[in-house]
């Protein structure tokens, strides 16, 4: 089977998922202490990936797991209205239309379609049912008996564990991929191995660090 693996954050929308997770957070009025301390401990570690002593793919790992801080507590009922609001007041004008084009082609061509991101699994099943697409691969946040423990999953979806994680979904859907003919598309260093899984990757809109990689490997870039 010929699949096709879009990342989201930057790749199918203009904006950052995760932080229309947190401003569910601020809007309401919640988690106003939690916001405070992720705020502070995550834009330190952003400071020393800007001065390059953290590496791309570590920053998004701490920053995705621990955004279990937020969901503790909340039952998956509860998180699913959550999902609800991120996708209709911070996604919903913040697609790439080439880029979604690209996906229902593949979706309309029979091709396998995942989601591949570092947010919340729910998050990306929401974004995914806006989008026709069967399939996600993200961060499982621990779930203790229908209720978001707030414990640090075991694996964020970053770097190398998203192919580990891509795998373990195809092995658990018992299909068999193509990999030489499928695609992927990306927007960021850290997405690299993602891209390198596939016989096509494409890079949409690439950051400073993966657009000479792509350049100088002849990838096909879209955006700029």
């Amino acid at each position: 089977m010929r699949a096709a693996f879009f990342d989201v954050d930057g790749t199918l929308t203009q904006t950052r998922v995760w932080n229309g997770l947190m401003d569910y957070f601020r809007v309401n009025g919640q988690r106003k202490f939690v916001n405070a301390v992720f705020k502070i401990f995550h834009y330190f570690l952003y400071f020393l990936h800007r001065i390059k002593l953290l590496s791309q793919v570590r920053f998004r790992e701490v920053w995705a797991k621990n955004l279990s801080w937020y969901l503790r507590g909340y039952s998956l009922q509860q998180a699913a209205k959550i999902w609800d609001w991120v996708v209709e007041n911070r996604i919903a004008g913040q697609w790439r239309p080439e880029i979604v084009i690209k996906l229902k082609e593949h979706l309309s061509a029979g091709d396998l379609v995942f989601l591949v991101s570092g947010g919340p699994e729910g998050l990306l099943r929401r974004i995914a049912d806006e989008l026709g697409v069967d399939h996600v691969v993200g961060t499982r946040h621990v779930v203790v008996a229908g209720v978001y423990s707030g414990a640090q999953p075991a694996q964020a979806c970053q770097g190398e564990n998203k192919v580990i994680l891509v795998k373990k979904r195809e092995a658990e859907l018992g299909i068999e991929i193509d990999y030489q003919t499928s695609y992927a598309y990306a927007d960021s260093l850290g997405d690299l191995d993602l891209l390198e899984m596939v016989g096509n990757p494409v890079a949409v809109y690439p950051d400073q660090a993966l657009k000479p990689i792509a350049l100088s490997r002849n990838w096909p870039i879209v955006g700029d």
